[in-house]
């Protein structure tokens, strides 16, 4: 893996990282059950993303 595809990914990781932090505090200040499963779905999503890329490290 050249230099450059491996900054690719240390960066996506980093973005996936955030997202998934991001949507952990939403869930933590959402009232609404509904609106709160959604945000949970996306952030599984986010760290299935996140393990994706990191898996090509």
């Amino acid at each position: 893996m050249s230099p450059k595809e491996l900054a690719y990914i240390e960066d996506a990781l980093s973005h996936e990282s955030f997202l998934k932090n991001q949507c952990t505090d939403a869930v933590r200040n959402l009232q609404d059950p509904e609106l709160k499963s959604c945000v949970e779905e996306i952030q599984q999503k986010h760290q299935q993303i996140f393990n994706d890329f990191y898996s090509l490290i």
